[in-house]
């Protein structure tokens, strides 16, 4: 369930954007709130997933409300009838800027990007640990911890930054599914890079080397892909 929570100083805004929500989205619990004072303490009680915030309120203003949140994991979507706050709101790294009256069908948008975002980060969640089956037993380890995975036919392995190699009984596509993060990109039928290991770039040759010596080929078709994850000049 997405926790959503709305913050106005205007009580009619704040319904008719509860009933928009509840139009666009079925599974949802929605908190309002017509005090930013007293919503900064409710969204640390709730922990949302979405503040919905205006800017012009009398008590605080909502720029003034989200510097209260340095380290916020709620996604933050302004709601407001002035459109001159719009690069400010990139600033403070909002996650959307919506103009009063709300549009219904960019209301459902920008849930529906944010509901992406939330399962994303929540598969990518930084402190779990990945569980690779080989020789027997389980082994636990953080993707910060994998070079690359290499493909042999059945087989995959998995190289760690501190030299040791797990070997997996199962295809670089099925294990490939337990590292959907940025940082993993497949560069190669027989290659899923960790980018963030990548030490050289050769670019006559279309290889990387990897922090370890190893020697990666890049497949023409993912050549441009690649060099815009790693910001390289072409």
């Amino acid at each position: 369930m997405l926790k959503i929570v709305l913050i106005d100083d205007e009580k009619d805004a704040l319904e008719a954007l509860e009933w928009k929500i509840n139009r666009c989205e079925e599974n949802v619990s929605i908190t309002k709130c017509s005090s930013p004072i007293i919503g900064i303490e409710l969204v640390k009680e709730i922990q949302p997933d979405i503040v919905f915030l205006d800017i012009q309120m009398p008590e605080m203003d909502g720029f003034s409300f989200i510097e209260h949140f340095p380290e916020r994991k709620f996604k933050v979507v302004f709601t407001t009838a002035y459109d001159e706050y719009g690069v400010k709101a990139v600033k403070v790294k909002a996650f959307d800027y919506l103009l009063k009256p709300i549009d219904i069908d960019e209301l459902t948008l920008a849930i529906t990007k944010i509901k992406n975002e939330v399962k994303i980060e929540s598969a990518q969640n930084i402190d779990a640990k990945i569980n690779i089956a080989a020789d027997g037993k389980v082994y636990l380890i953080h993707k910060d911890e994998v070079l690359y995975l290499k493909s042999d036919k059945s087989y995959t392995t998995i190289s760690l930054e501190n030299g040791k190699k797990i070997v997996a009984t199962k295809t670089l596509k099925e294990v490939q599914k337990k590292f959907i993060c940025p940082e993993f990109f497949r560069v190669h039928n027989s290659y899923v890079i960790n980018l963030k290991y990548v030490t050289e770039y050769n670019k006559g040759a279309s290889e990387l080397t990897m922090k370890d010596g190893t020697v990666v080929s890049i497949s023409r078709t993912k050549k441009n892909e690649l060099i815009e994850k790693l910001y390289l000049d072409r």
